[in-house]
């Protein structure tokens, strides 16, 4: 079964056609990173605009690099939730337009779902039941994935996600945006122990995180060494690699110790913080020793990407879930809400 699939939650424009849920045939993502550094973060507006922009003609490059026609898909589907509410519903209209048009199925996707079925395109004998890690910009979950579309969020951020605290972490530095990849750039080599963070708990709920306390911690520490101004170079490299650690660090604690007692023996990460080295190898490292499975998603499908959506929409269709025209966007919704 091909499906072509739209993705427009945030700022990237894309579009992808994947094969039975696992084989990406096509793509396309058309980035706005380079508009919106000059702001510093996302301006929404922006976003939405630029997506009625790109999303035809990245449509079109995702089909024709799939050497396909629109008649030769058998599905559409596309990321109704969460996100940026204009961003999505550039993409969702879009998408109802062109199923209404070719008269295929319309699939509707969680954007969280789909970065977890990232890993379906990499690991081809992932399956559920399995324990994810979702931590991205906007979300820090710990959830279980019951099946391909049924899930159960265990634990969950309180106030900041992961990427949020990295970001503003890494404009209070004076990095450039995307914060988090300069942030790790700038952190290789850096001594992880140079500087101590807190690693909040969070009463009665193991599995929680709160990184607000642990950004504002940044925050101080940055302030009383000057670093808004002028520092020498390694004293940032220092601070930048700890400062990740510390990120990692805590969510690798809560993230095993929620494995433990689920007694699961998979793991797999999602979102796009989880392209962060430190990430990566702290977890890799301590899923080994503990004897867990883990799965990493391919670095290009970290990020938002279209073919994420593409291999959700695949188990969303086989469970027999499909859209009509009156789908709407969706701002704010649980992935364990989702269908």
């Amino acid at each position: 079964m091909k499906i072509l699939a739209i993705e427009s939650s945030c700022d990237e424009t894309a579009a992808a056609v994947v094969e039975d849920g696992r084989r990406v045939l096509s793509s396309i993502i058309a980035s706005q990173v380079e508009t919106h550094r000059i702001y510093g973060g996302v301006v929404p507006e922006i976003a939405s605009r630029m997506h009625v922009e790109a999303i035809s003609g990245v449509t079109n490059e995702a089909l024709r690099q799939a050497g396909l026609g629109l008649e030769d898909v058998d599905a559409l589907a596309v990321t109704y939730a969460p996100g940026l509410i204009g961003a999505l519903l550039v993409g969702v209209n879009f998408a109802k337009g062109m199923a209404f048009a070719a008269g295929k199925p319309l699939l509707a996707v969680h954007h969280l779902r789909g970065h977890v079925a990232a890993n379906y395109l990499t690991h081809g004998d992932l399956q559920p039941p399995f324990l994810s890690l979702i931590v991205s910009g906007g979300h820090t979950h710990i959830v279980e994935v019951n099946s391909y579309t049924s899930y159960r969020v265990i634990g969950r951020t309180r106030d900041d996600a992961a990427g949020e605290a990295l970001d503003k972490t890494a404009r209070a530095m004076g990095l450039p945006y995307p914060g988090g990849l300069h942030l790790d750039q700038l952190g290789k080599g850096g001594a992880p122990q140079a500087f101590s963070f807190p690693r909040p708990k969070v009463a009665d709920a193991p599995y929680d995180f709160s990184f607000s306390g642990l950004k504002t911690a940044a925050l101080v520490k940055l302030k009383a060494l000057g670093l808004y101004d002028a520092v020498d170079a390694k004293t940032k490299q220092d601070f930048s690699a700890a400062f990740q650690f510390a990120v990692a660090d805590y969510l690798c604690q809560n993230t095993l110790r929620a494995a433990r007692a689920g007694n699961h023996q998979t793991l797999a990460l999602a979102g796009g913080v989880c392209a962060n080295s430190v990430l990566r190898a702290e977890m890799q490292r301590r899923c080994k020793a503990a004897g867990i499975g883990l799965y990493l998603p391919d670095l290009a499908y970290c990020g938002d990407n279209a073919a994420m959506i593409g291999a959700q929409g695949y188990y969303e269709h086989q469970a027999g879930r499909s859209a009509g025209l009156e789908l709407n966007a969706v701002a704010s919704l649980g992935i364990d809400a989702a269908g």
